[in-house]
């Protein structure tokens, strides 16, 4: 093999680097969130009151200022849907899921023995911190880091116990923006609510980031730029 023809792979990656960075630049006036989102709901309509009561975790509650921001995000969700916090009057009870991760695709052609396809992860319910940051990474000889993050929600009747709707997002993509990001999960992972569309599906969001992150989508509804579409033949 000559050496133009050994060269031609590492060509191929930066042409390909270069060409995914010119995407993201192009796209700096907006972003599109993809998500895988899964619902099962036995709720009629509206919870009547719509009200809940926020039930935390032992991990959630030991790591509270770091998780603070997440649980704010789910509630404004929350919110948009027509549901309040009421500790006192609750009719459901609400509990909130979070997780993080970095992983690599496990389709990317160039892999070798140096590069298994696995990453770090965190959330609540194990052992492990958790930490804010903004990402998009790509290395010359390696496949693009993909950033993964789940939000999660789950509502029980507050009489019964019984769990009345169980929802979840999960996002895997080259850019991330904590914890702005898990604000447009929640809100995917709400669309159709109560009465969602069966089986998992897709959401895209659209939206305008205000300087280089999501934080809008986290304050103004995701909805206007929501689009679903049944999962292509997998589960989430």
């Amino acid at each position: 093999m000559n050496a133009t023809a050994a060269g031609l792979p590492r060509l191929l990656r930066c042409l390909w680097l270069l060409l995914a960075t010119a995407v993201l630049a192009g796209c700096a006036s907006t972003r599109t969130v993809d998500s895988t989102v899964s619902t099962y709901s036995t709720l009629p309509g509206l919870p009547s009151p719509p009200t809940y009561r926020l039930e935390r975790l032992p991990s959630q509650q030991a790591q509270f200022a770091q998780f603070a921001p997440i649980e704010a995000l789910a509630q404004q969700s929350l919110a948009r849907v027509g549901l309040q916090r009421d500790d006192a009057d609750a009719r459901v009870v609400l509990q909130i899921g979070a997780s993080a991760s970095t992983t690599w695709p496990a389709s990317w052609p160039y892999y070798g023995p140096a590069y298994p396809g696995w990453g770090w992860g965190v959330g609540w319910g194990g052992r492990g911190g958790w930490g804010w940051g903004m990402g998009t990474g790509w290395m010359m000889d390696r496949p693009p880091t993909l950033y993964r993050r789940e939000a999660s929600l789950v509502l029980r009747d507050a009489a019964t116990q019984k769990i009345v709707y169980e929802t979840s997002a999960v996002y895997e993509d080259v850019w991330v923006n904590d914890p702005a990001i898990f604000g447009i999960l929640f809100d995917a992972a709400l669309t159709g609510f109560p009465a969602p569309p069966a089986g998992p599906r897709q959401v895209r969001t659209t939206f305008a980031p205000a300087g280089q992150g999501p934080a809008p989508a986290a304050s103004a509804p995701a909805t206007p730029g929501v689009v679903v579409a049944p999962a292509p033949g997998r589960a989430p």
